[in-house]
């Protein structure tokens, strides 16, 4: 890019942090509108709630901001190359993408598509996709030399639910070939596509494996979104999920993500919110099978007991071995619940008020739950001199965790 073509770029940054999200509306309604195939690859409840349109408008501001070292952005372009991946999106689609993303600033911005602004953006988006291209390339290129892993979609069975909650099932899927599964990490995820009878399409989501790598099959545990008040609609997938039977098909993407157990022999602490805690089973049973061979801090809050997910298995685990140790918040306990027994806060989880010695300076901590407890955990840990580079972060959606 030439040097008046990236001040042109950065001089839409204040127009960006104004209306990026009236930008990233009308670009989804164009593009979902010419290329109504799409519809079955982008998150339809992630359109339905504009968390789509704010997830791309954050990332179109942070690109132009960045736009003279966009190297900056490599750890989010990671973790969005993994779920392009997981949702087999391929170089063409790029084409799309960008063809729709420039006619929507021609269009919103109110110029010509001749206009320098846009013929510097055109410029901008090409090398924005050629790093997305490249880094999926290597990640697609991986899943090809794994033993046992796939590209695109794969037909599998439901051979087993398991109610684990009031709102959550546990599914064990098997490939309908018979043939083996990868060896994935665990705290990885696979996207399930299922078709939708209120939609008339089929919908994509992602799902955390929540355990191990298994010989036979994967397995995921699905909250079923309720939509129970204004503010959160029915979830579409996790209902139709829900309501299927032991046998039916599903179509399965191969395990994919950045958020992993790194090190399984160093000090490991955990921290999760509510269904956030799936892939920290899946990390404590990846330790289970190795004998958890350094000590490990579970930390889990959810709302009650009703909804206190695989309680049981944890427990077990920590019955098992002296060197877990577990500290669970209820926000609203019930009656029945014995603090000391069943829990041990009443209320939101604050770290700030827990044994110092349950956070070691030198272990490895991971989060996952809602955006808001991930970031004030983040905020906390840091405060009681936890380093930023020793936390590591899964957000369920659409975003990441900011720093």
């Amino acid at each position: 890019m030439t040097p008046e073509q990236i001040q042109l770029v950065k001089s839409t940054v204040p127009v960006l942090r104004e209306n990026g999200v009236l930008l990233t509306k009308h670009f989804y309604q164009r593009m979902l509108g010419n290329h109504q195939n799409l519809k079955e690859v982008f998150n339809l409840g992630h359109q339905r709630s504009g968390a789509q349109a704010q997830a791309l408008a954050n990332a179109v501001l942070a690109y132009a901001e960045n736009i003279e070292n966009p190297a900056v952005l490599m750890p989010v372009v990671e973790l969005i190359a993994n779920k392009h991946v997981s949702l087999n999106i391929q170089a063409p689609d790029y084409s799309i993408v960008g063809e729709n993303l420039l006619h929507s600033i021609s269009e919103v911005l109110g110029i010509a598509m001749d206009h320098p602004l846009i013929e510097a953006w055109a410029i901008a988006y090409g090398q924005l996709a050629d790093i997305f291209i490249q880094t999926e390339r290597a990640i697609y290129q991986q899943h090809q030399q794994t033993k046992g892993s796939w590209l695109g979609w794969r037909a599998f069975k439901i051979a087993r639910k398991t109610v684990e909650s009031e709102e959550v099932t546990s599914f064990y899927v098997e490939p309908v070939d018979g043939g083996a599964l990868p060896t994935y990490q665990a705290g990885q995820y696979i996207s399930v596509r299922v078709f939708v009878e209120e939609l008339g399409l089929k919908q994509p989501r992602q799902y955390t494996l929540s355990t191990h790598p298994q010989p036979n099959y994967l397995r995921i545990s699905v909250k079923r979104e309720q939509g129970n008040n204004a503010d959160q609609a029915a979830g579409w997938v996790s209902n139709t999920l829900h309501q299927l039977p032991e046998g039916a098909e599903i179509e399965v993407s191969a395990p994919t993500g950045n958020f992993f157990l790194i090190n399984p022999n160093n000090k490991n602490v955990f921290i999760s919110g509510g269904i956030g805690l799936t892939p920290m089973i899946a990390m404590l049973n990846q330790l289970d099978s190795l004998g958890m061979p350094q000590p490990v801090q579970f930390f889990h809050a959810c709302r009650n007991s009703e909804v206190h997910v695989m309680k049981k298995h944890i427990d077990q685990l920590k019955g098992q071995y002296p060197q877990f140790k577990t500290c669970i918040a209820y926000e609203f306990p019930h009656e029945g619940n014995v603090q000391g027994q069943d829990y041990d806060i009443a209320g939101r989880l604050d770290l700030n008020h827990v044994e110092p010695s349950l956070l070691p300076k030198d272990a490895d901590y991971y989060l996952c739950g809602p955006m808001p407890f991930m970031a004030e955990q983040q905020k906390t840990l840091i405060k009681l001199g936890i380093n930023a580079a020793q936390i590591h972060s899964e957000a369920f959606g659409t975003g990441g965790v900011p720093h």
